[in-house]
């Protein structure tokens, strides 16, 4: 069972190392997020060297039998230390998480250096990678040493579940109070594992056995860590995907209002300020579209009121009479009207034809009180627009000389 379940919870463990220590170099100064990274890392480290094959290996490399017992077993003392930690910094004031969070690093460390003692008082013979526990349950030494863990591993996972628990219904947020009901439950069934662990060794002095429940032990051990490391790691699986979708979102946004922008930068370049880079630059360097996206609204904005002594007011009559044809009503009408308004705008432009008393856009008197209202807006007006194509500059130019002529 230990070696079915150790590597998924060590793919689980390093996942969430690995996503949260991209991170550490951008919130040194976030010491919740800090403790989360080290938790993982120490989990996942815990696993891997408890599988069969390594402990096997790191035996042999290091001369001792079962010296992984106490290397895997401080790891986890230090994870129990570390989410602690990271409770306290979520539910405390600093200078209070603070003071907390020394107290449980050095209970931790005086913990494995007393577990360090005892198993150096141990005289273990043989490798024992699945049933250590069991084997050793006579010897009063190591009677202390699993007294001494297991207890400390039962004390931390029922405050966890008590501290989780009660901050679950205070949570505000749904993902949070998910993610806290799930370690909640995860702590729980880990005390089925120390709870066996503790039994074999009342069992040995008084004259029964556990040993078939060996078994049972490791998963729960291994579900209940499983379920505690997702329920921390959903909050921040939850805010990447957020981020992840606002990144996404922005430059789709971009690219879609990239044919009108352009169409209005041609007419008049000097609505850009500064040229903007490529967008699949951006997309490969993993850069934000958010900047980019806020000045071409105002670009294209500004390019509206360049064009506005070109609006033709019977232009705007016939976009409206077509466009309600269509079936369109409200905001989209307004906005397919105003997408017409601005082809015909820039064919006018093209021939040099301001109109003496220009209309106003359709969109003139919609109420886009907030930035987002008016993103949603302009990809409206760019999903109806189709830019003016040289032919139809060239017709435009034509009936231009024309009138001249007649005049």
């Amino acid at each position: 069972m230990k070696d079915v379940l150790h590597p998924l919870c060590l793919a689980i463990a390093g996942t969430g190392f690995l996503i949260l220590v991209r991170d550490l170099g951008k919130s040194r100064r976030d010491p919740a997020l800090v403790a989360l990274a080290f938790t993982y890392g120490f989990s996942a480290l815990s696993y891997a060297v408890s599988l069969t094959w390594v402990w096997v290996r790191v035996d042999g490399l290091l001369g001792v039998p079962n010296i992984v017992v106490p290397i895997a077993q401080g790891c986890v003392i230090l994870v129990l230390a570390l989410q602690a930690t990271v409770l306290a910094h979520w539910s405390k004031p600093l200078a209070q998480a603070r003071r907390r969070s020394r107290l449980l690093l050095v209970a931790a460390a005086g913990t494995i250096a007393a577990m360090s003692v005892l198993f150096a008082l141990l005289t273990p013979a043989t490798t024992r990678p699945t049933d250590f526990s069991l084997y050793y349950a006579h010897d009063p030494v190591f009677q202390a040493y699993v007294l001494l863990y297991f207890g400390t591993y039962s004390v931390a996972e029922i405050y966890l579940a008590r501290s989780c628990w009660k901050y679950a219904r205070t949570a505000t947020n749904p993902s949070i109070a998910f993610s806290l009901r799930l370690v909640t439950v995860g702590a729980v069934i880990t005390l089925g594992y120390s709870g066996i662990r503790i039994s074999g060794i009342i069992g040995a002095e008084v004259g029964f056995s556990v040993s078939k429940l060996n078994e049972f032990a490791w998963a729960c051990g291994d579900i209940g860590a499983t379920l505690t490391q997702i329920g921390y790691l959903i909050p921040t699986v939850a805010r990447r995907t957020h981020s992840a979708r606002e990144w996404t979102t922005a430059h789709l946004r971009y690219r879609r209002l990239a044919q009108l922008w352009q169409a209005l930068d041609q007419a008049d370049p000097g609505i850009t300020l500064r040229r903007p880079a490529r967008q699949r630059q951006d997309v490969l360097r993993g850069r934000s579209a958010h900047f980019p996206l806020l000045r071409r609204r105002v670009e294209i904005r500004q390019g509206q009121k360049l064009m506005r002594r070109y609006l033709h007011p019977t232009a705007r009559e016939q976009a409206e009479a077509h466009r309600r044809a269509e079936g369109l009503i409200g905001v989209e009408l307004a906005a397919a009207v105003t997408a017409d308004q601005i082809h015909a705008a820039l064919v006018r432009h093209a021939a040099q034809e301001p109109v003496d008393a220009p209309a106003e856009y359709a969109d003139a008197e919609l109420p886009l009180a907030t930035t987002e209202e008016e993103l949603l807006h302009l990809q409206r007006v760019a999903s109806y627009f189709t830019p003016p194509t040289p032919e139809t500059r060239d017709a435009s130019d034509l009936r231009s000389i024309t009138s001249g002529a007649r005049s």
